[in-house]
């Protein structure tokens, strides 16, 4: 990828002109670091501004930059590092000698590089015409909703017919057809139908994709099922799965299957018990419909749509409601018509039309290059895919085939995307915002081309997950080994010279060699979870010029291969011992965590590290004291996200970190100084997002000075309801989350007490309130658009003046009283009354079906239960001793620590036969205050 190539190379050469830098003689390379620097972004200009329909020229032209920059790259990272690990002068200034003779010759290339380039485009482009450079203009953001069922109405009626037929038994109803025609999006439809929810008593989906897993198949099927995720063998899941179905009716979806032993191996989970219970499956492949099919139920081929539904597709996901201007109606029909019907096809293509000024010509261009494609549908459909990655400006194209690299089917996390692309230099500075900023930008306009799909949203609206379509992914990877961009595990012939090895299956001997004969251009790799040879480190430690390390999900110790790789801007991995971290000087983003159980009291020191955006560094490592570094008085400007977890340097920290944008303090320990602590939170002016966890009881100041927090969790704090009020003095504040945060039996919120832009509040545990009252006739909560209320069982009711609020759109209501579940209903049936429909409302049952009872994982000692639970993924609950204990003490919001035999199970929405257990329906975690251990489930990380 010629455009990423060049700007990580001009990252590096940047961080060579700073003024403090020390590597390099400023006198002797500076002239040649700024021609250089020139040279690059003339041809980094060059891609940016070529428009042309020469497709494969330009490809050309991209590979010889890119191989171009590749060595030079290669050249100035082996001088440098040559230059950081010298141990003796005479060997440093030897480093230093060679270095500046590689210099010049990455000079001398790089400008012959650009003359040619420049020939080329003067050859091959002339004057760039006003009417090309439109292409990556656009007058409106476009977004795209992904369960439209336009032209699939009769599918859905034929559908809906055969799952509620008189028919008794199991019965499979099969939809293939090729991809991207609509399967998913048809049966998404049909398994949300409201009147398909009221007729099953279970309901699961389960994706089973290309390479199928059983295991990963038993456990979305057992969260599913129970809510919960669960690590135990196979067989245990198959029993969680039987049990979990056996006497209901159930509806199972099976998406994307690809093999017959798969509807084997799950079919065989499933109890038939002559209930009208259904299975609705997706595939591509006939022959596995066919192979599922019921002889009375033969399998339902979902067609292309026809020219009027497509034209109808097309316009409402590129207009609106509103009319095509008439002068594009007819080139409008044609293009739709090149789509041969194809659902995603369209929809990819009026994700790029609607990227262009609305114009004719703009348009006929699109016509003319689908027009120059020919073969089959899906062939067509791949050419359409090719031409929306073409028509990409170029800083987007390395962040979308990257995207490739993760798993098919998975769930994306967008906080570790973004570091990641930051971390690859993917990501340039725009309009003097963060990086973060930008690369969010970034992946909103990969969202409005219809590349990129949003699987779910914060409280704020921020996204949090991603994916992409399987037939975007191949294209990606396809792109992507052709650009020797991205290797996944599986292709092999694909692995010499690629710069970023991802390991997505399990590992074979026979990649040794080749990681070994790549070992000197590798720059990234990751695994995704998969289990590698212990000596497979040594091979890592050969990765001398890497930029990337992720490898958090293997359990080996790393801590002497990390100080070697002296470029590393991403590091994601798992120590046994302390380290040294002194020569990583461009570290953007570290995450460690320990192997060790017991507390090692290993410090980290991260105050040399000036680029540094992003730390998480978990108990029982911990920030060193900045006030013993050797640059005492460094400040990090550039970090925006930190995580304390018990650190004993909490004020001196925050004092060398002005300017961080979210903060997690999450302390366990007994100490003093809250108040301290408290007060140098002042300094972060610009914070959006704050945790704090532990501080019992935290003391707030009339004075607050947070203008910017928007974002505020509160875990084991107990403030006093009328402290709480003084919250309101946050003017930006748009969403509370209190766990077991608040301490009184009454909340009075007076008149004069207004949360001006509050829009979600979530009060969890409030064991001892009773009573919730807003000043008459007041605006308290006027913006206020979600409220959740979980485990307020003394509260005798929800405030009637909550319903008039004209923003509200939900209440959800768990573990509550009689009392706010009855004025919850009272507050609904008068805004329906009023003719307010919108207002949703979720009440969990105090009573829900018993649990199956814990399933042992593994012993553990108390630090270790922490740990693990600490390590949980989203959406799992967790016991102690074999059973869920009753949360009565302090407040019920703790669970009492008797046996230590952690365990998780399925999710429990309020209270079982055993006592009450706390959901956790978004995030989890964990403290630990003496002998009690506080479950939170305020938000999705933890």
């Amino acid at each position: 990828m010629a455009y990423a190539a060049i700007s990580s190379l001009m990252y590096t050469l940047n961080q060579l002109l700073k003024p403090n830098q020390s590597l390099v003689c400023r006198c002797c390379t500076q002239q040649h670091l700024e021609s250089l620097c020139q040279n690059l972004s003339a041809l980094q200009d060059f891609l940016d501004d070529t428009t042309t329909k020469d497709i494969e020229t330009l490809k050309v032209i991209e590979k010889r930059i890119r191989n171009v920059v590749y060595k030079a790259e290669d050249r100035v990272d082996s001088g440098l590092r040559r230059i950081i690990l010298a141990d003796r002068e005479d060997k440093r200034q030897k480093a230093s000698t060679s270095f500046y003779e590689e210099l010049l010759k990455v000079e001398e290339q790089v400008y012959f590089l650009n003359k040619e380039v420049m020939l080329i485009e003067f050859n091959n482009h002339g004057s760039k015409s006003a009417e090309l450079a439109s292409i990556s203009s656009s007058l409106e953001k476009s977004t795209i909703e992904e369960n439209t069922i336009v032209g699939m109405e009769d599918d859905f009626n034929v559908i809906l017919d055969h799952l509620t037929s008189q028919t008794e038994e199991l019965t499979v109803i099969p939809i293939f057809g090729m991809g991207g025609i609509g399967k998913t999006t048809l049966a998404r439809k049909v398994y949300d139908d409201s009147y398909i929810r009221s007729r099953f008593d279970k309901k699961a989906w389960v994706t089973i994709s290309q390479e199928y897993n059983e295991r990963q198949m038993l456990l979305e099927l057992v969260s599913s099922i129970t809510g919960s995720k669960q690590e135990t063998s196979d067989d245990e899941l198959m029993e969680i799965v039987y049990r979990g179905l056996k006497g209901r009716r159930f509806l199972i979806v099976i998406d994307d299957i690809w093999s017959t032993k798969a509807w084997d191996q799950m079919q065989r989970t499933l109890p038939n018990d002559d209930n009208r219970s259904r299975i609705l499956l997706t595939t591509r492949l006939k022959y596995v419909a066919d192979y599922v099919s019921c002889p009375d139920f033969p399998p339902h081929r979902k067609s292309f749509l026809s020219r009027n539904d497509s034209w109808n597709l097309f316009t409402e996901k590129l207009f609106k409601n509103n009319p095509c201007p008439p002068l594009l109606v007819e080139i409008g029909k044609h293009i739709v018509q090149q789509c041969q019907g194809l659902p995603l096809s369209i929809v990819v293509v009026a994700g790029l039309l609607v990227k262009m000024d609305l114009t004719h010509d703009n348009w006929k261009k699109v016509e003319e290059n689908l027009n120059s494609f020919f073969g089959t549908v899906s062939e067509r459909c791949q050419s359409i895919l090719s031409l929306s990655y073409n028509y990409l400006p170029q800083y987007l194209r390395a962040c979308f085939l990257y995207i490739g690299g993760f798993p098919e089917d998975r769930e994306i996390n967008v906080s570790k995307l973004i570091r990641l692309w930051i971390a690859e230099q993917f990501v340039k500075a725009r309009n003097n915002k963060r990086l973060e900023v930008v690369a969010e930008e970034y992946l909103q306009e990969l969202i409005d081309r219809s590349l990129i799909l949003i699987v779910t949203r914060s409280d704020n609206g921020r996204i949090e997950s991603c994916k992409i379509h399987d037939l975007l992914r191949q294209l990606c990877l396809s792109e992507g080994h052709t650009e020797n961009y991205v290797m996944n595990g599986k292709v092999l012939e694909a692995i010499d010279g690629q710069r970023r090895v991802i390991l997505l299956s399990k590992y074979e001997e026979k990649y040794d060699y080749f990681l070994r004969h790549s070992s000197g251009i590798v720059r990234t790799f990751t695994s995704m979870g998969v289990a590698f040879p212990k000596d497979m480190c040594s091979i890592i430690s050969e990765f001398k010029l890497i930029k990337v390390l992720d490898v958090l999900e293997v359990p080996y110790d790393f801590s002497s291969v990390i100080p070697q790789l002296v470029h590393l801007r991403y590091v994601s991995a798992r120590i046994d011992e302390g380290l040294s971290l002194a020569k990583l000087r461009n570290l953007q983003t570290i995450i460690l965590q320990s192997l060790q159980r017991e507390e090692l009291e290993q410090p980290v020191d991260i105050w040399s590290m000036t680029e540094i955006r992003h730390v998480d560094i978990d108990r029982p490592l911990y920030i060193s004291n900045p006030v013993e570094a050797e640059q005492a008085l460094c400040l990090l400007n550039n970090l925006q996200t930190l995580y304390l977890r018990n650190s004993p340097f909490v004020v001196e920290i925050i004092r060398r970190t002005p300017n961080l944008k979210e903060l997690k303090i999450l302390d366990s320990s007994e100490r003093s100084d809250w108040a301290v602590i408290l007060d140098s939170l002042s300094i972060l002016q610009d914070l959006e997002t704050l945790h704090i966890q532990n501080i019992d009881p935290m003391i707030i100041s009339g004075d607050i000075s947070l203008p910017n927090l928007k974002d505020l969790t509160l875990t084991i704090t107990r403030i006093p309801w009328e402290v709480v009020n003084l919250l309101a003095n946050l003017p930006n504040l748009e969403a509370l989350v209190g766990n077991c945060a608040f301490n009184g039996t009454a909340w009075k919120v007076d008149e004069d007490v207004v949360f001006h832009k509050l829009k979600y509040l979530h009060l969890f545990m409030c064991r001892d309130l009773e009573r919730w009252e807003l000043a008459a006739g007041s605006d308290n909560f006027p913006m206020l658009e979600k409220l959740m209320m979980l485990g307020l069982e003394k509260l005798e009711e929800i405030p009637e003046s909550i319903g008039e609020i004209m923003t509200l759109k939900s209440i959800r209501i768990v573990n509550c009283g009689s009392g706010v579940e009855t004025s919850a209903k009272q507050i609904q049936e008068e805004q329906e009354s009023l003719g307010n429909y919108e207002l949703q409302l979720q009440i969990i049952p105090t009573e829900p079906p018993d649990l199956m009872g814990g399933i042992p994982m593994k012993e553990a000692h108390l630090e270790g239960a922490i740990e693990e639970i600490a390590s949980f993924k989203t959406n799992q609950w967790c016991s102690i001793g074999n059973k869920i204990q009753p949360l009565q003490a302090h407040g019920g919001a703790l669970l009492r620590l008797g046996e230590l035999g952690l365990v998780t199970g399925g999710r429990p929405e309020a209270t079982s036969s055993r006592g009450r257990s706390l959901a956790l329906a978004d995030r989890l975690a964990v403290s630990f205050p003496g002998e009690w251990l506080l479950v939170d489930d305020s938000r999705r990380d933890y």
